[in-house]
């Protein structure tokens, strides 16, 4: 259960109205998940917004390998919203059906692609250990380059952010389903 209430029009100052209506233009007029939460607080809600977009609508991260890394995050974290929200779009940006289903299962996907296998390694180590080692930055490094390694922690860091966001209120998957266990 929810643990704050989604706020409603009549109870949303100018500021709040202004960015809900931001927020829910992208998403067909509704504001869920973290940025509900956030609304709250209208000026985090509107940097968060904008910090998630640039890394999601205007980043240069491969979307297939975008998607894959939020739901890697969303499984870590046993983040419901967050696995609902981005399991869709995995599959629609080329994720396939084993590899998302040996994620949401927790076990390690047998990869064809080796570009999604760093992915997930990458992810999973800095999840797990805190760090990255040498050769797993070697690698990353190596396939992606400076820019785009930047581009990619720091969006797995911000869906770490909001999956525990997400975990920390409760937020709710519409119709109430639990798509990880």
């Amino acid at each position: 259960m929810a643990r704050i209430k989604d706020l409603q029009p009549a109870e949303m100052s100018a500021a709040q109205k202004r960015i809900h209506d931001e927020i829910g233009g992208a998403r067909g007029g509704v504001v869920r998940g973290p940025f509900a939460i956030w609304l709250r607080l209208p000026e985090i809600a509107d940097r968060a917004n904008q910090f998630g977009n640039a890394l999601r609508l205007t980043g240069k991260l491969d979307r297939r390998l975008f998607e894959l890394m939020v739901l890697v995050i969303a499984r870590h974290w046993s983040a419901q919203y967050e696995w609902f929200a981005h399991e869709s779009a995995a599959r629609k940006e080329g994720v396939s059906d084993a590899v998302i289903e040996a994620i949401r299962a927790g076990k390690r996907p047998t990869f064809e692609k080796d570009d999604e296998r760093l992915v997930y390694e990458t992810v999973r180590e800095l999840a797990e250990a805190k760090t990255l080692s040498q050769p797993t930055y070697d690698r990353a490094l190596a396939a992606l380059g400076q820019d785009l390694l930047i581009e990619f922690i720091t969006a797995a860091g911000f869906y770490t952010m909001v999956a525990m966001m997400l975990n920390a209120f409760d937020a709710p998957v519409p119709g109430g389903g639990r798509p990880l266990s």
